[in-house]
């Protein structure tokens, strides 16, 4: 059977073979109503097109690279691809992720795009990339795209979260309530020399604390990895005794350690109040105080930004901050006594 032609879908769907091009291209760029006439008419004709040629063509690689801290299987970073998912691959576009461990992958990955051009943009999630790693893409005509970056400097857009401000709202509940001696949980990261977003989240712990008379916040570092729960559980066990409240680094630290908490007979919040970051899930199930942002939403908006940079569309506002709300439900009280 004779594949049908691109001219054939045009007189089919009463378009242009041009139309019909920028339907498979840039479906973005034509009405809805045109698209599905186009799409209905390639369905009828059993027409495909060919990525690889209209790449050629077009000189895009139709591939947006997603530069991701550590694993892709995190709650964090899982939810980001799905929301760029769900905006990029209906235009065509397909999402490849790129995990980094280190500023040696991180540099090696912007040392090499200008040989393989294989991304139409480049959406970095939660670290720091460097001036002249961001200049390579300049020079590409390749945006960039920030999600929770600590930095913005050169990006073309970007939607970050207050990691500072979130975890000091955390912290004014706990002493709001009575806590006077905090601590925060987090990890190290032993493998990397990167600077990550959430390395703010203790910062915003210290403000609080220093502008408040009485109130002290204990750092409690645990190394990242296969034992990390385990360390953050003996970090809390063995904690100083006038602690009575923690804020932990994110919600796949605090929830584990909520939970074996009380196999050593301590009692949540009655012995001590415990915070975490993300609201993952779970969190509303077993009561966790926890501080609100949702990553499938900001792959969605960070995907925007892309297709819009991409065709030279302006961005307004290039730059934007969803709110991050502190989560009031079962892990927090008043310190035991007051």
């Amino acid at each position: 059977m004779t594949k049908a032609s691109i001219q054939a879908v045009a007189r089919e769907a009463g378009v242009s073979v041009s139309t019909v091009s920028r339907t498979f291209a840039k479906p973005d760029l034509v009405l809805p109503e045109t698209r599905d006439k186009v799409m209905a008419a390639a369905e009828k004709l059993d027409y495909s097109v060919s990525r690889s040629a209209a790449a050629l063509k077009s000189g895009q690689s139709f591939r947006i690279a997603l530069l991701a801290s550590e694993t892709i299987t995190t709650w964090f970073n899982s939810n980001i691809f799905a929301g760029l998912d769900s905006v990029l691959r209906p235009a065509g576009y397909d999402t490849v992720v790129y995990p980094m461990s280190n500023a040696e992958e991180r540099r090696s990955f912007f040392e090499d795009l200008p040989v393989r051009r294989n991304a139409d943009a480049v959406i970095v999630s939660s670290f720091n990339i460097e001036p002249a790693e961001v200049q390579r893409l300049k020079h590409m005509h390749v945006p960039i795209i920030g999600i929770n970056s600590p930095s913005t400097d050169g990006f073309d857009a970007g939607v970050s979260i207050d990691d500072r401000a979130a975890s000091r709202s955390a912290i004014e509940h706990l002493i709001a309530l009575g806590h006077r001696h905090i601590a925060f949980v987090g990890s190290v990261r032993t493998r990397t020399t990167m600077r990550y977003s959430a390395e703010a989240r203790l910062q915003g712990l210290l403000d609080a604390a220093t502008s408040r008379p009485g109130v002290s916040v204990q750092t409690l570092q645990v190394p990242r990895g296969a034992a990390e729960i385990n360390a953050a559980l003996n970090a809390v066990l063995n904690a100083a005794a006038d602690v009575t409240a923690f804020c932990f680094e994110d919600d796949d630290m605090a929830l584990p350690v909520l939970y074996r908490l009380r196999q050593y007979g301590r009692n949540v919040p009655q012995d001590l109040s415990i915070v975490g970051f993300d609201d993952v899930d779970l969190a509303a199930a077993v009561g966790l105080t926890t501080l609100h942002q949702d990553p499938f939403a900001m792959g969605q908006d960070a995907g925007r930004m892309a297709l819009d940079a991409i065709a030279g569309t302006p961005i307004a506002p290039a730059f934007r901050q969803p709110p991050t709300p502190l989560m009031l439900r079962e892990t927090t009280a008043p310190p035991s006594g007051r």
